[in-house]
């Protein structure tokens, strides 16, 4: 059995058709990359399609540029019965100089469905590294303070 995919790299150039009104790349052009990163990440773990459970902690940190190299850095830090919590990191640069800098960062969870769209068991992933260890460390807290969240919202979908 081959090794399973934990991580992936998607790149695109940033192109006039992306730019929002201030004349940089549209937020959602950049969540449309990350979804796109998060499943290509999940697929490869899991061996399965897969959807967007969750999509959170979204930091526009910097904008990115028409004509910009974009690179959506993806892997998995936590795996469930059949979902998958994917840490994203987006970076930018001018192709000519390859100085890379951050711009966009999130956490995504992925769930793994069978052919009739029921949710179905993924392999576990187990960390190895010490970051690894912090990574999926935090992805538990997350899944805690989302919980909170959660019903605190409540109050706007009554």
């Amino acid at each position: 059995m081959e090794p399973r995919q934990r991580e992936i790299t998607l790149r695109f150039l940033a192109e006039p058709q992306d730019v929002n009104f201030g004349g940089k790349v549209h937020g959602g052009a950049v969540m449309k990359w990350i979804d796109l990163a998060a499943y290509a990440c999940a697929a490869g773990w899991s061996g399965r399609y897969c959807v967007t459970a969750y999509a959170g902690g979204i930091r526009f940190v910097a904008p990115i540029h028409v004509g910009n190299l974009v690179e959506v850095g993806a892997k998995v830090i936590y795996t469930g019965r059949s979902s998958m919590h994917i840490a994203l990191e987006v970076n930018a640069c001018d192709p000519k100089s390859m100085n890379r800098r951050l711009t966009t960062h999130c956490i995504v969870i992925m769930v793994a469905v069978d052919e009739s769209g029921q949710p179905i068991n993924v392999p576990e992933w187990v960390p190895e590294t010490e970051a690894d260890k912090k990574q999926h460390a935090s992805a538990v807290k997350l899944m805690e303070m989302r919980k909170q969240i959660g019903e605190e919202m409540q109050i706007y979908v009554e």
